[in-house]
């Protein structure tokens, strides 16, 4: 049947070469994941249409057994009423019976072996099934790990390649020369001129000079 061969086709995948082939290992692994699913819902359809199917035959099985007998037991009857043409209708129904019954016998032990192939498919394809999901779990985990391994690995290089190193020792000089120059400017504004020296020398003479008249003038010596 082609479900079971479509089954059949995922339980044999092997999932591991799968995922290392593919180009996105993820989604590919998602599509099995998700096709097992699909035929995992249509093999337990079929595991419970096979099941009502057999007891639906061996409900006539037993019909056609119960009606054997019973035409047996007419059977016996008319012959000890010695009507014996009666007896030979109801053996000849009794018969009939028994092969109708033995008919369903063979239906129910094909119908078992139909159920019993369905039940192991549906189990083999639900390990297979948790084998997936669980590939499909440590693959996220192992890609996130990746991504963060690579962004970690990028930023490595970046402070390690010689083009930035040499940016940032430009950007180093840079800073320096612009402080050495912050540092003349504020000591140029911090210093006397030579006008300003001067200026402050004759203050100087001009107090001295002016207190020496006052001392003068209280006659106080120098």
């Amino acid at each position: 049947m082609a479900l079971l061969e479509r089954v059949s086709t995922l339980i044999r995948a092997n999932i591991n070469d799968l995922v290392e082939k593919a180009e996105d290992p993820e989604k590919v692994i998602k599509q099995i994941i998700l096709d097992m699913q699909n035929q995992l819902l249509q093999v337990k359809t079929q595991v419970a249409i096979a099941i009502a199917d057999q007891h639906l035959l061996e409900k006539k099985q037993k019909e056609n057994d119960e009606k054997a007998d019973e035409w047996q037991r007419k059977a016996e009857l008319a012959v000890s009423k010695k009507e014996y043409e009666m007896a030979r209708g109801a053996l000849e129904r009794s018969l009939s019976y028994k092969q109708m019954a033995e008919s369903f016998t063979q239906q129910v032990a094909d119908q078992k072996t139909q159920v019993d192939n369905l039940k192991s498919a549906l189990n083999k394809l639900e390990q297979k099934l948790s084998e997936a999901q669980n590939r499909s779990d440590l693959l996220v985990a192992q890609q996130r790990r990746a991504r963060v391994v690579g962004k970690a690995t990028d930023a490595h290089m970046k402070m390690t390649d010689p083009l930035s190193a040499v940016g940032f020792d430009r950007m180093k000089n840079k800073v320096m020369r612009t402080d050495a120059v912050s540092q003349a400017k504020a000591e140029m504004v911090g210093s006397d001129s030579l006008e300003d020296k001067f200026a402050k020398l004759e203050k100087e003479d001009e107090i001295e000079r002016l207190l020496q008249e006052m001392k003068n003038r209280q006659g106080m010596s120098a």
